[in-house]
């Protein structure tokens, strides 16, 4: 695994010396991230020892071809035929607060990370990957929990036996038959037109196997052992045996994100950026805020932001959680120092794919007389009508024009340390007493976005239950938007060129040919005048 940088290491920083940077908001390594490969650049050159502080930045093909050769004629490459295919891949995306906890090496991802279908890339989203003490909020950040989630992602990842996914529940028959019900995490069972959409996503043979376990999970509660998906644990296919690498991964406090893609995939990986905003205490600490990843696959450009926003069930709260989006938005900026066309993005915005991903924290409307009994019913759909992101989202407040795909899983959020039971339910609880909620959401914005699945798990590792989505996604293998102008185009009336101004491509030859020629003028009247002394 390498650290992309792009300012000098500072992992040598003593502990005071990272408190100071964090009460100061002082960036530390903001812009630093792990990756499995070394991510792709553009290389800038300055073209002539005349140019002094006036330079352009010429593409590769251009510079080799007039530039580096010692003859002056241009050498053209003919275009390549414009290709117009998308390419339609599938993106699991997961988040989970562990409540502070360390993962232990026995600890089961596969349950989390199984999909209908092996996706492409895997965007998973941690909260609370360290206890939220002042020493992990002001001090040097603690790696060691980081890299055992990196360790046990890719051992689920990359495991050769197959795996094939259990869509209703993540738990085991024998132990959660009788609990399932209670907590209505059974998936309604899809109807003709779904399966008609999922046609062109799936592969036949994934279509057929999940056809015949929609069948087989209304027509009988039990896999037996000549149900589908027993049959399925026994089939093996190429796709089985994708390998993952990670593309990004990056850690603030107790956030933490990581993207895994496919290797064939990496190759095509470009512009990979971080970006980080602190909005706990004092309002930039990170113990509470975001991490986001700008990515570009091919053509198409990729945001993944994990969140964690701030915390609370008092009146107002809701309003604190808006402007945390809002300050997000707005605070989080990728710099670019390439000098590709068109420029990457450099906001969350900008990019033609976004996924929200994290503990949003949005909690029930205060004055639910009726909540606890609408949980004893599993009524979630009368629930979800009071919930606040819903309600704020409606409202035009934030998430403004986000979609987020139906809910039919019970809460997320709080339960007893291992145990299926909500702290709110229990009279003899020590824990604060919280009321369920919805808290860890996915919510996605772009165009060639499709989401498959949303579900939640069941694992009782922590105190919220973590939640996963399958999209399919579009991606553009040739570039068909407008490129947004980097500078000013020249005129007759405004044709200086001021320092560290860039000038378009076509330029370039022009201008590097008027020097040749004029150096080449200036060493004639050189050589001409050595002859008359």
């Amino acid at each position: 695994m390498r650290t992309n940088i792009g300012k000098i290491p500072k992992s040598q920083k003593s502990w005071p010396g990272a408190v100071v940077r964090k009460w100061l908001n002082i960036p530390n390594g903001g812009d630093e991230f792990h990756s499995d490969y070394s991510v792709r650049s553009v290389t800038e050159r300055r073209k002539s020892c005349s140019d002094q502080d006036h330079f352009v930045v010429v593409q590769d093909d251009v510079a080799d071809g007039w530039l580096m050769e010692e003859t002056y004629g241009p050498s053209f490459v003919p275009e390549a035929p414009a290709v117009t295919d998308n390419l339609n891949l599938r993106m699991f995306v997961g988040t989970w607060n562990v409540g502070g906890k360390s993962p232990h090496e026995d600890l089961n991802l596969r349950e989390w990370l199984r999909s209908p279908t092996p996706a492409d890339i895997y965007v998973l989203g941690f909260q609370e990957i360290v206890p939220l003490n002042a020493g992990n909020v002001l001090g040097a950040e603690d790696k060691g929990p980081a890299d055992k989630w990196l360790s046990l992602i890719r051992d689920a990842l990359n495991k050769s036996d197959p795996v094939l996914p259990h869509y209703y529940n993540n738990a085991t028959h024998n132990e959660h038959q009788g609990h399932l019900d209670q907590q209505g995490s059974l998936m309604p069972r899809l109807s003709f037109s779904d399966f008609l959409s999922l046609e062109d996503e799936l592969s036949t043979a994934d279509f057929e196997r999940l056809l015949n376990l929609n069948h087989a999970s209304t027509s009988s509660g039990e896999s037996s052992p000549s149900s589908p998906m027993r049959q399925g644990r026994q089939e093996s296919s190429p796709t089985q045996q994708r390998r993952y690498c990670l593309a990004a991964s990056k850690q603030m406090v107790g956030i933490f994100l990581c993207v895994w893609i496919r290797a064939d995939l990496c190759r095509h990986i470009s512009n990979m950026k971080v970006s980080c905003v602190g909005r706990g205490i004092m309002g930039y600490l990170g113990n509470k805020g975001s991490i986001s990843i700008s990515m570009t696959l091919h053509e198409t450009t990729f945001c993944f932001v994990c969140a964690h926003l701030t915390s609370g069930e008092k009146e107002g709260d809701e309003m604190r959680r808006n402007s945390d989006v809002i300050e997000i938005l707005k605070k989080t900026k990728f710099s670019n120092s390439c000098r590709t066309r068109p420029l990457p993005p450099d906001s969350i915005l900008d990019h033609d794919k976004i996924i929200w991903l994290g503990d949003l924290n949005y909690r029930l409307a205060a004055a639910c007389a009726d909540t606890h009994e609408l949980l004893q019913k599993h009524d979630w759909q009368a629930l979800l009508e009071k919930d606040q992101l819903r309600i704020e989202q409606q409202a035009g407040r934030v998430f403004k024009g986000w979609e987020e795909g139906r809910i039919y899983f019970a809460p997320t959020y709080k339960y007893l340390a291992n145990s299926n039971h909500y702290v709110a339910q229990t009279l003899n609880s020590r824990e604060k007493r919280r009321t369920p909620a919805w808290c860890d959401r996915i919510l996605w914005k772009g165009e060639g976005l499709k989401q498959m699945w949303y579900l939640r798990g069941e694992s009782k590792f922590s105190d919220h239950r973590p939640v996963y989505s399958l999209f399919a996604v579009q991606v553009d293998l040739t570039n068909n938007k407008k490129p947004k102008p980097a500078v000013p185009t020249m005129t007759s009336s405004n044709n200086r060129v001021g320092p560290h101004s860039r000038l378009p491509v076509a330029c370039v030859a022009k201008v590097q040919a008027e020097e040749l020629l004029l150096l080449t003028r200036a060493k004639s009247c050189l050589d001409a005048g050595s002859s008359r002394f």
